[in-house]
């Protein structure tokens, strides 16, 4: 059961770390865009692409890679400009995520390989042993076997719900983008 727990913590780190990462950029994202939006909605896109080359948040880049394409004119320049930014970013968004999905997993594994462990050693020491004892030791392996996986579970069903949150907290994040980005392209095409 001490290795389950050291899974179980591993995988709390990472939720953890992977949290407060997304929360943070959700944030500079949520203020990088609320600040670069009156720029651009008067037109003023050298401002904006100031602005956006300063700022480190994820939408400033995406924005920064749009804006820079304006000159040509071309919608679709604009709009493959901030898609290539967006590819970039995701993989940073879903950084070791996927890490808490595989430790849970892990866990349930080795749940379910302490139960098999317990099984043979129950079977094993009740071969040996004097009829009188046999139910008291079987029972007791038995037990000790059902304890682990268990444990694997208790480890595991947390580790799935945390992995479900990060990917919708993520797929917010993404999604976020893909808004930003239309909002953009549809003030770029006013007249």
């Amino acid at each position: 059961m001490y290795p389950i727990a050291i899974i179980l913590a591993i995988g709390l780190a990472v939720t953890l770390e992977r949290f407060i990462f997304l929360s943070r950029e959700k944030s500079s994202n949520r203020r990088s865009f609320e600040e670069v939006l009156p720029m651009l909605q008067k037109r003023d896109f050298r401002a904006a692409l100031n602005y956006t080359n300063a700022s480190d948040a994820k939408i400033s880049t995406i924005f920064a890679a749009g804006i820079s394409r304006i000159p040509t004119g071309r919608r679709e320049d604009i709009e493959l400009a901030m898609e290539e930014g967006v590819m970039e970013a995701i993989p940073q968004l879903e950084k070791r995520t996927q890490y808490v999905a595989t430790l849970a997993n892990i866990a349930t594994l080795m749940g379910l390989l302490g139960t098999i462990m317990g099984l043979i050693a129950a079977f094993t020491a009740v071969a040996s042993a004097p009829a009188a004892e046999k139910a008291e030791l079987l029972s007791q392996s038995i037990s000790v076997a059902m304890n682990t996986t268990a444990f694997g579970l208790m480890a595991a069903i947390p580790l799935i719900l945390l992995h479900s949150f990060l990917q919708s907290k993520t797929n917010e994040i993404v999604d976020s983008f893909e808004m930003a980005g239309v909002k953009l392209l549809n003030i770029v095409s006013e007249a």
